[in-house]
């Protein structure tokens, strides 16, 4: 991924340092003491800016970026070699978060559906993602095919991880490994 944006919300930079870093361990220096802690460092092709919005008498007035990991130097050319933007902006995180809520009541504020026990959250959220990604055609991804014709596809196919739309029953019967 050349590069990531989204708002300053700031546990997306732990998200990603965590997602996408490595442990190092510092070596032993045989003086007393304790050791230094592991520490994680980001991958130097990676990029990740923010967008900072200022306001006056709620309208947005200047609206400014960041460098969170990378130089501004590696974002710029990576906005510059982007297909789908040439600024950095929150346009695709604000649209996953508005169909995220969209697909699972439980992330809607003020519904009778919202989340209070965390484990049936993170069902209803695996469920909401693996099902939006897999099971549900999306009309900006859609491809022509050879006969002319549009050809649905769904996030997962324009990934290459399926070859087609999955139903839901063929999703939900699908033999998975649990995890703990």
């Amino acid at each position: 991924m050349r590069l990531m944006t989204s708002d300053e919300y700031p546990v997306y930079e732990d998200a990603i340092r965590d997602a996408y870093g490595h442990v190092v361990v510092p070596p032993r220096t045989g003086r007393p003491g304790r050791p230094r802690k592991p520490r994680t460092v980001i991958p130097p092709a990676l990029t990740y800016a923010t967008v900072h919005k200022e306001k006056e008498n709620n309208r947005v007035v200047r609206v400014s970026t960041r460098a969170v990991f990378g130089t501004a130097v590696a974002v710029a050319r990576a906005v510059a070699a982007s297909a789908v933007g040439r600024v950095v902006n929150t346009s695709f995180v604000e649209r996953h978060n508005g169909t995220d809520r969209n697909r699972c009541s439980r992330k809607a504020r003020k519904s009778y559906g919202f989340s209070k026990d965390w484990d049936v959250h993170h069902a209803a959220t695996a469920f909401s993602y693996f099902s939006y990604n897999f099971c549900w055609p999306v009309r900006t991804l859609r491809v022509k095919g050879e006969d002319g014709r549009w050809q649905k596809r769904t996030p997962a196919m324009a990934a290459g991880l399926t070859d087609h739309v999955w139903s839901l029953y063929q999703w939900l019967t699908y033999p998975t490994v649990q995890r703990k």
